[in-house]
């Protein structure tokens, strides 16, 4: 199992071969070495999360086949004007918002010609020195905000749908982590790093002496004030109904206060999950004939299908398959029994270590990879040393978004890089000083609102995880 972890870090690292082909080596090795059986290994590949996964992806292309996704990007933007500072924050709320739903990729190659078209009508009145300040805070913008929004909600970016799955691999016995409960947990990290960031860039390129800018968005505006076709409004009542549907479906405690779960009112409650409701707007929206024929018949249909990331689904299924061979084999009760002396660290220390390991080694490799090669190896440390495994997987899942340093890091980084706009220097200096602030604000997100949203006794180990 180690030998085969080790080859698919290597290509996975390397990319000597297709991310997705990678993942399907546990399906040839595991069998042959013994690991666990074919049949076993294949199931693995397909479950609740990777369902989760399409739905949540059918709702995001919907959004985009009708233009939905512009709509809102022109109208959150126009909010925010009078300044190059508010002119920045508005396209980074846009950004940060649309990446908790749909692909932060998507966000950013969505995001980056409006951006560039915003510029181009306020550069009129900036120096020479002041044209390429704001071209750069807009441009790294962008991108880290697509990075940031994406861990506010599960399906925002792969490594938090990774982290739920194999932690019910690892841990069967345990509570679910629901749609709500990673929203109140990760939502307050979004936010606090989205402003802080925010003021970071602002303060590097239009802070003081930045010329006086008068940017008006009356034409966004009207843009965005554009009548809503029928299609739009379909899309949007499922997507907000979808929302609503993740966030009540169990039961919300609030101190002594209960929110009851609309799951409830089914008898067996027990078996409804995020992926059903996904599954469920998936279907509403393949049903729904659309008015505009000369477009597409439905509202979603085949082409979507089509569409779908199946190359993440393969890169999802490769990350499981480890995990459950991790558990099966016995690799990570031997790891975790090499990390014994971590017992007597500092929980913090520990939670503030692995964060800043994570952080940094994602700024060269797949933030999908980094985090499915680490949970089964982190959950294994934190059962040795007894300490509630949550407490070193939600900085892990957390980490591994968090990377702003080089354009390969992360597909919004590539996206901007790419434009031909922006110096890497100003990335890597700018990405280093967010980074360090990611970290600190990763520890004490998980030691304060992290332990008391998933229940985690710093002082005694969880029943499930023994």
């Amino acid at each position: 199992m180690a030998a085969v972890t080790g080859l698919m870090v290597v290509w996975w690292v390397t990319e000597a071969l297709p991310l997705a082909a990678t993942a399907l080596v546990p399906l040839v090795l595991f069998p042959l070495l013994g690991i666990t059986s074919g049949t076993e290994v294949a199931a693995v590949y397909m479950n609740s999360t990777i369902f989760l996964f399409i739905g949540g992806f059918v709702l995001a292309l919907s959004m985009q086949r009708w233009d939905l996704h512009t709509r809102i990007a022109l109208r959150v933007i126009s909010w925010f004007h009078g300044s190059a500072m508010f002119m920045v924050l508005g396209f980074m709320a846009t950004s940060a918002f649309l990446s908790m739903w749909i692909s932060n990729t998507a966000t950013a190659t969505m995001l980056l010609p409006i951006g560039l078209a915003v510029y181009s009508r306020a550069a009129d009145q900036l120096s020479e020195s002041d044209k390429q300040n704001l071209l750069t805070a807009l441009m790294l913008g962008i991108a880290y905000s697509c990075s940031i929004g994406g861990t506010g909600t599960l399906i925002g970016t792969p490594p938090n749908l990774a982290m739920q799955r194999i932690f019910l691999i690892t841990f069967p016995d345990a509570p679910e982590i629901t749609f709500a409960q990673w929203l109140f947990f990760a939502l307050p990290l979004s936010f606090s790093m989205l402003i802080i960031t925010w003021l970071v860039i602002s303060y590097r390129y239009t802070g003081r002496g930045f010329s006086t800018l008068q940017f008006s968005t009356s034409e966004i505006r009207d843009t965005s004030s554009r009548p809503m076709s029928y299609e739009e409004k379909a899309v949007a009542v499922v997507f907000s109904l979808t929302a609503l549907c993740w966030m009540f479906r169990q039961d919300i405690i609030i101190g002594g206060f209960t929110i009851p779960g609309w799951s409830n009112l089914f008898d067996n409650a027990s078996l409804i999950n995020d992926g059903t409701i996904a599954v469920a707007a998936a279907l509403v929206l393949f049903c729904i004939p659309a008015r505009n024929r000369q477009r597409f018949s439905r509202i979603a249909d085949s082409e979507i299908i089509s569409n779908l990331p199946w190359n993440i689904v393969l890169l999802f299924g490769g990350g499981f398959a480890l995990a459950k061979g991790f558990t099966v084999s016995g690799l990570s009760e031997y790891i975790g029994q090499q990390f014994m002396g971590m017992q007597d660290l500092e929980p913090t220390a520990l939670v503030a270590g692995i964060s800043s390991i994570v952080v940094f080694l994602t700024e060269v490799t797949s933030n999908t990879a980094t985090s499915q090669i680490l949970l089964p190896v982190v959950a294994s440390v934190a059962k040795q040393i007894e300490i509630n495994p949550l407490l070193l997987m939600l900085p892990v899942t957390l980490s591994a978004s968090m990377a702003f340093m080089m354009p390969v890091a992360t597909p919004p980084n590539a996206i901007v890089f790419a434009s031909g706009r922006l110096h890497i220097r100003d990335m890597i200096k700018t990405g280093f000083i967010i980074n360090l602030i990611a970290i600190v604000l990763i520890t004490l997100q998980t030691w304060f609102i992290g332990t008391a949203i998933f229940d985690i006794d710093l002082t005694t180990m969880p029943v499930w995880a023994r």
